[in-house]
């Protein structure tokens, strides 16, 4: 396997939840920002925009949606978000109709866009000596989220990250091998889940230091359990929200 700085840091990703108690410069933003508008996008659109959380309250607010409680505390927070607002304007402004901005066609393009953002933003983190953790919890509660960050139509909030200064050294997180995951030609259908026994076994050894205290179950437990049982979660409203927001409206 090739090996360069890039590859390594890759290889050796951890999500932080431990902070520093210090902010990022503002070179470190304006670099962040100029990463984020590098970004691929979908036919040129632009539909991704990034917000960077600094009202104290704002934060207090979107830590207890997410009930983390580093989210929002050291370090800095920023909200990927969708964003058909903007080129909706440009479209109205200019006395055009919305188009096809409401179509989950156009949606799925700006959820891609924001989502490649994301990872360019990650990578850049990571390359200054920083550390990040995704935060797919701002979804948990999506009514509530778009009030507190008070967003127009047109938009919605993806993916959370908290950047900052590493102050924890987590273990590396056992993935699936790759025979599972990544496949030449054709994917693979013959799937038996007695192949992951070892797998199994790798995971019960990893320490989540969320829990110091307690291995975490196993990965075929964890796929079986609670996660993924039938419960009702805020979560479930996330295509209503959708729809408020103008988005997908051709999508029943």
């Amino acid at each position: 396997m090739i090996h360069n700085e890039t590859i390594d840091t890759q290889l050796n990703h951890r999500s932080i939840r431990k902070f520093k108690d210090q902010t990022l410069t503002k070179e470190q933003l304006e670099t962040l920002y100029s990463v984020f508008g590098q970004t691929p996008t979908s036919m040129f659109m632009q539909n991704a925009s990034l917000l960077h959380v600094t009202d104290p309250e704002e934060k207090k607010r979107i830590q207890k949606l997410c009930n983390q409680k580093y989210v929002g505390a050291e370090g800095d927070l920023f909200i990927f978000i969708v964003d058909l607002y903007r080129n909706q304007q440009i479209r109205k402004q200019l006395d055009k109709d919305d188009g096809r901005v409401h179509t989950t066609d156009i949606f799925f393009q700006a959820m891609e866009d924001t989502l490649l953002a994301f990872q360019n933003v990650a990578n850049a983190v990571e390359s200054m000596g920083l550390g990040y953790v995704p935060l797919g919890t701002v979804n948990d509660h999506p009514l509530d989220l778009l009030k507190t960050l008070d967003l127009p139509e047109l938009t919605f909030p993806v993916l959370g990250m908290q950047v900052g200064v590493p102050d924890q050294k987590p273990q590396l997180k056992p993935r699936l091998p790759y025979k599972f995951t990544c496949f030449e030609g054709k994917y693979n259908k013959d799937f038996n889940v007695k192949e992951l026994k070892d797998y199994d076994q790798v995971v019960t050894t990893y320490y989540d230091l969320r829990d110091a205290n307690r291995r975490i179950d196993s990965f075929t437990k964890q796929i079986t359990g609670a996660k993924l049982n039938n419960h009702e979660t805020d979560r479930d409203q996330l295509s209503k929200e959708l729809h408020k927001q103008g988005l997908c409206l051709d999508w029943k």
